[in-house]
């Protein structure tokens, strides 16, 4: 079992003289003496150094209060989430998954070892409460590839402790700077260790991302967006496995984006290339759907249920929720672990990879950006155009629902279209984004409704079969009709309002 806390800290280069005084920090009552403790830790990764190259530090340590396994993702500059698990001689699975989106079929094989004698000092307040740990560890750093180089080097970390304010880095900061110590210029020890054993002629170091020129085409500008939507794919993988909140949510926003891209550039990229590889995207964003729309539906019904008069609520209705909604989740939540360990996902990453290293350009893709762009926006909004005028003319039935529901895929996908499109044409078209944007919500709540008519027939049916009343299902059922209807009649006035920041 993997345990997680937030890591808040900062690096110092350390001389000879150690320690500055810290008692002049505001807030700091005392300082206690924590003497020496001797830590050992030996770091994996790929043969290629495929964590390292995104910042990514997975370590086997023993020695001090924490031994065990250490995966540590970055949040944040000087801000990463650590998981931990119990000591032991063989990776543990769960923290080998929570890599796999950046090692794929890679072996992890370790690459660093690290000694540190940690001299360490707790800062305290008045009430003797902990506010940071700072050390001085004296690092001997060991490579474990290659040819073997090692190296040493002394350095000061400042470790904010659970429940003090991030300020208060800032005040210690503060201090040591004017003491004359100034920031490591490394990110980590991992890092650090790499750097200095690399060989004399430079290999050894892990491919880092390069960072992209300043778009100039349209290509460029197109795949900066696609670039962006492949890295929060990759990035949101183990937050997605861990059950993050809204992990799941933001991961099938970006399989979107990235569509919509590749559909709606089509100029601009080879859509004989990209759409196969659109049709995986589709069926990842399905699959992240089946955890996403059960929350969508479950807080939905809860909601609608709680609005509810006592007077209407008839038999077991809210167990017979919880019940529904957790059956759900539970296998939801097997099912979409398998998917992120299949081979058909880690296939897609690959593609996406070989997508942004070596993209299919078109002619277009060398053209103006403004005019490439606003081009493929312009036939997005008519396609929206279309379909919102076809659903305003027919009737309320299924088949309206059918229409109001592809004409909130279209407004969704012509809002990403905008959002790739805003540092292209600036205001215009981050004004028709957050439009679609408006238009989407409104028809996303008509499909909602549509949704939760469906599992409310379910629930009511299951509910029959077992001897309940059912009438508290046939309210809500009632009332979501009203919402939509509502949704219909308003869909006239709110798409002339969309329809006005129409692209010229």
């Amino acid at each position: 079992m993997a345990d997680a806390k937030r890591e808040i800290e900062r690096k110092y280069e350390a001389d000879e003289s150690g320690l500055p005084d810290l008692t002049g920090v505001a807030g700091v009552a005392d300082i206690l003496d924590r003497g020496v403790v001797q830590l050992d830790a030996t770091y994996y990764d790929t043969a290629d150094e495929r964590l390292a190259a995104h910042a990514v530090t997975l370590r086997r340590r023993t020695g001090g209060t924490d031994a065990g396994w250490h995966l540590k993702l970055p949040v944040a500059p000087g801000v990463r989430d650590e998981i931990q698990a119990p000591l032991s001689d063989r990776l543990p699975g769960t923290l080998a998954a929570l890599t796999r989106s950046r090692t794929r079929d890679a072996a992890l094989i370790p690459v660093v070892r690290l000694r540190s004698a940690r001299d360490l000092r707790h800062l305290v307040d008045a009430d003797g409460t902990l506010l940071a740990e700072v050390s001085v560890d004296a690092v001997t750093a060991e490579r474990l590839t290659g040819h073997g180089g090692t190296a040493q080097w002394t350095e000061i970390e400042v470790e904010l402790a659970e429940g003090t304010a991030p300020g208060f880095l800032d005040k210690v900061d503060k201090r040591l700077r004017k003491a004359g110590v100034r920031p490591s210029a490394s990110p980590s020890k991992l890092a650090r260790a790499l750097a200095d054993t690399a060989p004399p002629d430079g290999t050894g170091h892990p491919e880092r991302p390069k960072t992209p020129a300043e778009p100039v085409t349209a290509g460029d500008h197109v795949l900066a967006y696609v670039r962006a939507q492949r890295d929060a794919i990759i990035e949101l993988d183990p937050a997605v496995r861990r059950d993050e909140y809204d992990s799941v949510h933001r991961m099938r926003v970006a399989t979107r984006r990235m569509r919509s891209a590749l559909r709606c550039y089509g100029t601009v990229l080879d859509r004989t290339v990209t759409d196969p590889v659109g049709d995986e995207l589709k069926w990842l964003a399905a699959e992240l759907g089946v955890d996403r729309d059960r929350e969508v539906l479950t807080e939905r019904i809860t909601a609608a249920l709680g609005e509810l008069p006592r007077t209407l609520v008839s038999g077991p209705v809210r167990a017979r929720l919880r019940t529904w909604a957790k059956a759900r989740r539970g296998g939801s939540r097997r099912r979409l672990a398998g998917v992120l360990d299949s081979r058909r996902y880690l296939t897609l990453l690959d593609t996406l990879d070989a997508l942004v290293a070596e993209p299919p350009l078109l002619p277009a893709a060398a053209g103006k950006p403004k005019k490439v762009i606003a081009k493929a926006v312009r036939k997005e909004f008519g396609k929206v155009s279309a379909l919102i005028e076809q659903a305003i003319d027919i009737p309320s039935s299924r088949e309206r629902d059918v229409a109001i529901h592809e004409a909130r895929k279209k407004s969704k996908r012509t809002r990403y279209a905008a959002e790739a499109a805003t540092p292209v044409l600036g205001d215009p078209a981050a004004d028709l984004a957050q439009a679609m944007k408006s238009l989407q919500t409104l028809l996303g709540d008509h499909q909602d409704s549509v949704m939760a008519r469906q599992a409310l027939r379910e629930l009511s049916a299951v509910a029959h079969a077992a001897g309940e009343n059912t009438f508290t299902y046939g309210v809500l059922y009632g009332r979501e009709e009203q919402r939509a209807a509502a949704v219909e009649a308003g869909l006239p006035e709110a798409w002339q309002q969309a329809a006005s920041r129409a692209p010229g």
